[in-house]
């Protein structure tokens, strides 16, 4: 069994703002399984490294992706306990080789088209007006839920961007998430709940910066709205140590992106140990390639969600994979029909 690597830069269509900046692209790496006797059969993962956020997006990635390479070529294991990104990959490129290439990552009724997940429609942050023609394009396309980024414009213009949404939508006609990305302060973050609950808002993710649990817990006690840690999650491992987080922060709900808590494995994990807890989750891209994309939400799939996932992604990247998932007003769904095109593969530059 041999591994190859090959990094990749994926260009957004437009520019996507965050309460951390503006993002015009963003790195990735393929990664490929194989048999030296018959490199025709291969499976194909992504490791979906996120800089800024991604505790192991530092100089030595390349060097765990090298000892990674090595170690399966010699048949040893590689501790990736600390690299949640290259063990989502890694664990796509091997059910991928498993299942016989064929991006049949978990089979089921999902991936036989005869299921479809339910999503919410994502609103970048930008000016006011392109944030509100934004929400419109959503709700005209069917979406029933949609997700805000919020925490970059006037605090102001964001309140009169979420009225604008009731008065146009009630409660009843649209789910509104929002997510903060840790923008609040301790100063301002209970006035602003209150006033996004007072408009109807389903949930707020990640109010104040990861790294305060003490501070999250006492929030999260006190607030009116509904909270969801999603980058408190991050770097988090072992059982104990989730228990403890979310026994002591007791967040209303917790936001799941494979690549950054832990793989696959590391998530169904979160998802144990919130049901034993009473807490709810939902999955989220992590800004995957379709590759990825489509692992996540095969995935999902398998784990009879009912509430609208995070994963309407997929359009956001002018040079993204070709894909069989399919979206079809807010249903996103898989073209079991769809015949794989490998070309874009061939020309990736593979380190072997």
């Amino acid at each position: 069994m041999r591994l190859a690597y090959a990094p990749y830069i994926l260009k957004f269509r437009r520019p996507a703002g965050t309460s951390r900046g503006v993002l015009t692209e963003k790195p990735t790496f393929i990664i490929k399984i194989y048999d030296e006797a018959d490199p025709s059969r291969f499976g194909i993962g992504e490791c979906s490294v996120f800089p800024g956020l991604s505790p192991e997006a530092d100089g030595n990635y390349g060097y765990k992706l090298i000892e990674l390479l090595a170690n399966v070529a010699l048949g040893k294991e590689t501790d990736l306990s600390g690299h949640s990104s290259i063990l989502f990959g890694f664990e796509q490129a091997l059910r991928d080789y498993a299942g016989g290439g064929r991006h049949i990552y978990f089979p089921s009724e999902f991936t036989e088209g005869k299921q479809t997940i339910e999503i919410n429609g994502l609103i970048w942050m930008g000016d006011f007006d392109e944030m509100i023609a934004r929400i419109d394009e959503k709700v005209a396309q069917g979406f029933g839920c949609v997700k805000l980024k919020i925490g970059a414009i006037d605090w102001k213009k964001e309140v009169e961007m979420i009225e604008y949404i009731r008065r146009k939508y009630s409660e009843k006609d649209l789910t509104i998430r929002v997510d903060a990305n840790g923008a609040f302060t301790m100063d301002n973050a209970l006035p602003r709940l209150k006033r996004l609950a007072d408009l109807g808002v389903h949930s707020i993710e990640q109010p104040i910066p990861a790294g305060y649990p003490d501070l999250m817990a006492f929030i999260c006690s006190v607030s009116p709205l509904p909270i969801a840690l999603d980058e408190s999650l991050i770097g988090v491992s072992g059982s104990e140590a989730k228990k403890k987080l979310l026994g002591e922060v007791k967040p209303a709900y917790i936001i799941l992106k494979p690549s950054l808590c832990g793989g696959f494995s590391g998530a169904e994990e979160w998802i144990e140990i919130a049901g034993d807890m009473g807490i709810g989750w939902w999955v989220t891209s992590a800004l995957e390639s379709n590759i990825g994309l489509s692992a996540l939400a095969q995935w999902t799939a398998t784990l009879n969600t009912t509430m609208p996932q995070g994963l309407g992604t997929g359009a956001l990247f002018t040079n993204n994979f070709p894909t069989p998932l399919r979206l079809n007003s807010d249903r996103l769904g898989y073209d079991a029909d769809a015949k794989i095109d490998y070309s874009m593969y061939e020309s990736l530059d593979w380190r072997q």
